[in-house]
Order: C-alpha cells, then sequence, then structure tokens
C-alpha cells in the first residue's frame, strides 16, 4: 500500500479527454502556435493523462506523457508521473529509468525521491529505499506521503517504534489522516497491540466516512482493507 506521488496539477475535466485520446492525428491538433496555446494545450494533456491513468488507461497515459516529453524534454515532472505510470502497469525498469531521468533534471524534486524509493521497495531492497525516503523528507519536511511510505517499509523491516513515530508526525499536517491511521493500526496489529491496532482501524473507517467525495474511489478501496484487518481482529 505504498503512496505514490501523482501528478501535481488540476483536477481532471472529462470533456477536454473525450477529443484528445480517440487517436494519435486528434492529439496532434494540440501542437500550438502561439505561447499562450502552448500553456493551454500542455495542461489539456497533462489533464488526460492523469484521467486515462485513473481508468487504468496506461497505454494512453504514457502516449500523452511521451507526447509532452517531447515537447519538453527538461521538465523532470513529466518524466516523474511518467514512470509511475510505467510502475503501475508493470514495467518497474522504465518507471526507474524516468525517475531517474527526472532526478537528474531537478535533484531537488522530493516525489521523485518517494517514488524511486517505492521501487526499491516493491524490489526488496528496504535500505536503498529507506534511503531515498530521506532524501525525499529533507527536501520537504512536510511531504505526507514520504512519511507513510518510510513507515511502511520501516515497518517491514521490524522497526515498528520508528515507524508508528513518522506516522505520527504525518498525522500533524492534517492530510491523508485515514491512510495514516490505517497504516498505523495495521503497524500496531503486527507488532502485537491489538488494542490500539483496533482503534485505529476505526479511527480510520471513521475519517473515510466523513471524508469529501473527490477521493470516492481510493477511500473505498482502503475501507474495504481496513474492515478486513479489523475482522480478523474481532472474529
Amino acid at each position: 500500500m505504498k503512496s505514490q506521488s501523482f501528478f501535481v496539477f488540476g483536477e481532471p475535466q472529462e470533456y477536454r479527454c473525450k477529443s484528445v485520446l480517440k487517436t494519435t492525428s486528434i492529439i496532434q491538433k494540440f501542437y500550438p502556435c502561439t505561447e499562450d496555446e502552448v500553456i493551454i494545450a500542455d495542461q489539456d494533456l497533462r489533464t488526460c493523462a492523469l484521467e486515462s491513468a485513473q481508468k487504468g488507461d496506461y497505454t494512453n497515459a504514457i502516449a500523452l506523457l511521451s507526447l509532452l516529453i517531447n515537447r519538453h524534454p527538461q521538465n523532470a515532472v513529466d518524466y516523474n508521473n511518467r514512470g509511475l505510470i510505467y510502475f503501475q502497469s508493470g514495467d518497474p525498469q522504465r518507471a526507474l529509468c524516468d525517475y531517474n531521468m527526472a532526478l537528474k533534471l531537478d535533484p531537488k524534486l522530493a516525489s521523485a525521491y518517494n517514488n524511486r524509493a517505492n521501487y526499491y521497495a516493491a524490489c526488496g531492497e528496504l535500505a536503498i529505499a529507506i534511503n531515498n525516503y530521506n532524501h525525499a523528507l529533507d527536501l520537504n519536511p512536510s511531504y505526507v506521503r514520504g512519511w507513510i511510505n518510510r513507515a511502511i517499509t520501516l515497518r517491514e523491516l521490524g522497526n515498528y517504534a520508528e515507524a508508528i513515530e513518522d506516522l505520527e508526525v504525518a498525522l500533524l499536517f492534517g492530510q491523508l489522516e485515514s491512510r495514516i491511521f490505517a497504516e498505523r493500526g495495521r503497524t500496531y496489529e503486527i507488532w502485537g497491540d491489538w488494542n490500539c491496532a483496533i482503534a485505529d482501524y476505526q479511527r480510520a473507517i471513521a475519517t473515510i466516512d466523513t471524508g469529501n467525495q473527490r477521493s470516492q474511489c481510493s477511500n473505498s478501496s482502503l475501507r474495504l482493507q481496513v474492515e478486513t484487518w479489523l475482522d480478523k481482529l474481532i472474529n
């Protein structure tokens, strides 16, 4: 349940995407003629890439981000985002190449360190993953996803107290509370403190129920996971 750092622009706008995603020839019409059009067209493509990825249409999402990279080969964020989609689509080596390129272009891009750390964690290279999470948090101490992911990796290493500390720091920023409660509960469960685990699982569910609807799909998945963990402890 590593937390990915994904797309730093605005909300999806489906009406723009329908015309972009039909064919490659239609995508070509977004090549702009003036500087103002460049900005608008790039935003359209990034919006459509995000929506495609959320729908699981990784081929289109990668094609759109590749088009953006061809336009702006010095844009580290586009490499980072394409790496994420490669990773989600089951192509971790291409993901790593894109994360490395993103960090070569922008060594201060904390989200790229986070995503590269997720790659190493998935490969079982936990010490290297921790090192990358450390870089992300050094660059951005308020980076909640980095705190969560480092905590999960510390838990996998058996460092439960340190994992709890990271999750408690993450709670201070008032973001992703349901996810943090869920991961802290899981940590307590594995550590053997079932009472604290049950309390945190219940907090996670309550926070999901009172949350906004913009992340309804991901919250539904998280709730199902938490309910599964909770049922195993109670029953």
